[in-house]
């Protein structure tokens, strides 16, 4: 067994996988940015916003807000979040901006989120 001087008060048992694992966590980069995601989507309301544009494709501010039972402020200021954190694209159509969400991967996590917890009662 090997002592970490590193201010850990364990002892390494399996050197090869707590060496590969010390290697991934230093390059924090790529999990820091999946934080941002989580941190972004951590919030009811966005969530809520990320619910209502996987079940509709498309949806303009004001129906966005009608269906949340929002202001058109409120809602607009969450999706600029959303939309500066990548999750939602807009597209303008003559007056009217109609957001929906900004990938696959973004509908895949959401619905496979919302799989898992419903596996858990």
């Amino acid at each position: 067994m090997i002592k970490n001087n590193s201010g850990c008060d364990c002892e390494c048992i399996h050197r090869e996988v707590t060496e590969k694992a010390m290697m991934l966590v230093s390059n924090f980069n790529e999990l820091d940015n999946m934080l941002d995601f989580f941190k972004c989507v951590a919030d009811e309301t966005r969530l809520k916003i990320i619910y209502v544009l996987d079940k509709s494709k498309k949806m303009c501010v004001n129906d966005i807000a009608y269906s949340l039972n929002m202001t058109k402020s409120a809602v607009s200021h969450q999706l600029k979040n959303l939309k500066d954190n990548g999750l939602v694209k807009l597209e303008k159509i003559g007056k009217t901006v109609f957001y929906f969400l900004a990938d696959k991967h973004v509908k895949d996590i959401f619905e496979i989120g919302l799989k898992h917890v419903g596996e858990l009662v």
